[in-house]
């Protein structure tokens, strides 16, 4: 695993929450090996004694993460989650050109049990899964799309497997996409552009924004 040199930023504080950046190449906790201990929460104890999960990214995945500073913010901001009423923006650089401008990606999602920890699409035990794109650009010349994506649901590498889907894998992705596309980028060229929701203890709608790096 590639050792990440880029720093955890800071977007947004305040008694409840924690709002920062995650680095592409960075867990969000702690693995079980010795060496991959760093990670986002390991950061971020060395300020604050309890940042408190309340979902993950990728570990090749960059962008807006949100942590919660109290049990009350904790349960509050998991229950969003849960309950899908956290709005979600990603943009990702996928393979190829996309036709049509905008479109939904609904197919089930499951654990690839003999190839963990793959994930595939199953119409018989997976879970729902639905994605919402929109093309931002298309390059002709070097043969890519960037697309917005927004997740309504939250299942493990559901972006990934979707964009292959349709035939446009994520260009980097070391997972899904074939050897000619993953080695068009030395990342995963997804990012976690936005994340809004009421808050948690005021209720008030927020928003909040990471640059997209590449």
């Amino acid at each position: 695993m590639p050792e990440c040199r880029e720093p955890v930023t800071e977007l947004y504080r305040d008694a409840h929450l924690l709002v920062v950046n995650k680095p592409a190449f960075l867990l969000s906790v702690p693995g079980r090996a010795a060496e991959n201990r760093d990670c986002v929460t390991t950061r971020l104890k060395r300020a604050d004694p309890d940042p408190r999960l309340v979902h993950r990214l990728d570990l090749d995945t960059s962008g807006v993460m949100v942590f919660a500073l109290t049990r009350e913010a904790q349960s509050a901001l998991s229950r969003a989650f849960q309950q899908r009423r956290m709005a979600k923006g990603y943009q990702a650089v996928v393979q190829g050109r996309v036709q049509e401008d905008e479109g939904e990606i609904d197919l089930p999602l499951c654990p690839d049990w003999p190839n963990r920890p793959l994930q595939k699409v199953c119409f018989e035990t997976g879970k729902p899964a639905l994605t919402r794109w929109r093309v931002l650009e298309r390059n002709a010349e070097h043969r890519y799309t960037r697309l917005r994506l927004a997740p309504v649901t939250g299942r493990t590498h559901q972006l990934r497997i979707h964009c292959r889907e349709i035939g446009h894998p994520i260009l980097g992705c070391d997972l899904y996409a074939p050897p000619e596309v993953l080695g068009r980028s030395d990342r995963l060229l997804l990012h976690a552009e936005t994340l809004a929701f009421n808050h948690p203890i005021t209720g008030l709608w927020s928003e909040f924004h990471s640059p997209v790096p590449f």
